[in-house]
């Protein structure tokens, strides 16, 4: 299998701030990569240095097994990017900025600008400056497909669409996955990378921490559990497969690893007035799922 993505102890330092630190990532040809971390972890500097938008300050990155700096200009030929926040002339046509966009690629993408318009559906004769953050993210999208790209580098593709919408995108990344393309898929949101990764790498202050399969993330991972009861809570809570216990008078919450029907036995002995089982925060699950 062919390497698409590949950095060696990549690192960008911005002095005192955070950047990236020694930064190994390898992605393979028709993967969809996940790349996850709380905001501020480093993927946009990460995706950014890779795209050389900045320079590294030491370490290796490529892409096509071409030097993400020196080949810059062929490698951008054959990747889509939709950054995380998008700006645009506002003044112009969202059919002209994407005929403009697409005339770097010297081919002719009118159809396949048609077709992602229609899926999202996008008004391709709206200015930029009289749509929503959710119109111009789909604009983003267009822009990032229109030219059928071997790499689909996406940076947190999903804000400002509503549920609807981001079904739809999700839909549509599948589909050029399964033409070919590779994906790197960068987000904060666990699940959304749960529901389309084959692999995910987590990055937390710069570092990455942990490099795992999806199927293996599912089977370990922590459930966030938080119940009312009509009585006092205990001072203590005595189940197992439970951390980082908080008891705030009838208020009861948890991470939870194990069993779910000896969970529900545990917490059925209560007098419950409510109860929710969900995914717990990335930043929880660094604190106490990725413990050294």
């Amino acid at each position: 299998m062919d390497i698409i993505i590949e950095t060696k102890n990549l690192t960008k330092s911005y002095g005192n701030s955070r950047g990236i630190i020694d930064v190994n990532l390898t992605v393979e040809q028709g993967e969809i990569f996940g790349f996850i971390g709380p905001n501020g972890a480093g993927k946009s500097t990460t995706i950014r240095t890779l795209l050389s938008l900045i320079n590294k300050t030491s370490g290796e990155a490529k892409i096509f097994g071409l030097d993400c700096e020196k080949d810059k200009v062929q490698i951008l030929k054959e990747v889509g990017y939709l950054p995380s926040e998008v700006f645009y002339y506002d003044n112009m046509k969202a059919k002209d900025l994407l005929n403009y966009s697409a005339s770097f690629y010297g081919k002719d993408c009118s159809s396949r600008i048609e077709e992602l318009s229609e899926a999202l559906e996008l008004d391709l004769n709206k200015k930029i400056e009289d749509m929503s953050l959710g119109n111009k993210k789909k604009v983003g999208i267009v822009q990032g497909l229109l030219h059928s790209p071997k790499l689909i580098i996406l940076d947190e593709p999903t804000s400002g669409l509503d549920p609807l919408m981001q079904k739809k995108f999700f839909e549509i990344i599948k589909k050029e996955n399964e033409r070919g393309a590779t994906v790197l898929f960068s987000s904060h949101i666990l699940s959304e990378v749960q529901k389309i990764c084959d692999r995910v790498a987590i990055i937390k202050d710069g570092r990455i921490i942990k490099t795992e399969k999806i199927s293996d993330l599912k089977q370990s991972a922590y459930k966030k559990v938080t119940f009312n009861i009509t009585d006092e809570a205990p001072k203590e809570l005595n189940i197992s497969g439970s951390k980082n216990v908080e008891i705030n008078g009838q208020n009861i919450a948890f991470l939870y690893k194990g069993n779910i029907n000896s969970l529900l036995d545990e917490i059925g002995k209560f007098q419950l007035t409510n109860i929710d089982i969900t995914e717990p925060s990335l930043e929880e699950i660094f604190m106490h799922y990725y413990e050294a």
